[in-house]
């Protein structure tokens, strides 16, 4: 399965990511297919940039992007659609039990 994510370069305390198209098992900093792009946050303001057709491409080739491409993705270039992609958040912390009780729920 194949994955759009970020994959970390720079230096120390200078983080610069490159958005890559890797397989899922990929290690983070090994081999990649393709570079698609790269997102700079610590400068300012903050770079990012992308091949929207190739990531159009690798998309409609079955590749998933991860949660944070996601982001980037519906942030600085309203990719259409991207939102099925990003997963849901709450600030709130559910309690222990609220989790067991869900899990109970699911499973009946």
């Amino acid at each position: 399965m194949l994955v759009i994510r970020l994959s970390r370069t720079g230096r120390r305390n200078q983080p610069k990511y490159r958005i890559v198209v890797a397989e899922k098992d990929a290690p983070i900093k090994g081999k990649f297919i393709e570079v698609v792009g790269h997102y700079i946050p610590i400068s300012s303001p903050k770079v990012f940039e992308a091949k929207k057709e190739r990531i159009e491409y690798w998309i409609s080739v079955g590749a998933k992007p991860s949660d944070t491409v996601a982001v980037l993705l519906k942030n600085h270039m309203q990719y259409p659609g991207i939102e099925a992609y990003i997963q849901p958040r709450s600030k709130q912390r559910k309690s222990k039990k609220a989790q067991a009780a869900e899990a109970k729920a699911q499973a009946a």
